[in-house]
């Protein structure tokens, strides 16, 4: 069980999952650049990111709510998120003789914006938590 801190929260933990997703996608393109016929992947989550992000802040004010009449009506089920990152071939370099076109350039450069901007969101996330730690030390005190 994970407790909601903030939708922020929520967001950074879930551009967190696709950072690693997309490093280990790049992490099998650099395994498989030898192997024949093998095109590299990449995620691209930037869309499934907006996706969630308009998931959780969207208005609730304007949606319509379903009416329980008997206390026995079961309550309506929250609906899972289905958004995932798309997957896709990433191509354009040559392909060699063996027909691989894997860039070991290309992949060693996405894998370091990758993690930067993982290392980026781990202390976003960070400081997203000291604030709420802030106020509850701040709130320890008055008391």
């Amino acid at each position: 069980m994970s407790i909601e801190i903030s939708k922020t929260h929520a967001l950074l933990a879930k551009a967190l999952d696709y950072r690693a997703a997309r490093q280990d996608m790049i992490s099998s393109n650099i395994a498989n650049a030898d192997t024949p016929y093998y095109k590299p992947r990449d995620i691209s989550f930037e869309d499934a990111l907006i996706a969630k992000k308009n998931e959780l802040y969207q208005d609730n004010a304007h949606q319509l709510k379903m009416a329980q009449t008997n206390s026995g009506h079961l309550q309506p089920k929250a609906q899972a998120s289905q958004i995932k990152p798309t997957l896709y071939f990433r191509d354009g370099h040559m392909a060699r003789n063996d027909g691989n076109s894997v860039d070991i350039d290309v992949e060693t450069t996405e894998m370091s914006k990758n993690s930067i901007m993982f290392n980026a969101i781990v202390m976003a996330s960070k400081k997203d938590a000291a604030i709420f730690k802030s106020v509850i030390d701040a709130s320890a005190k008055v008391n």
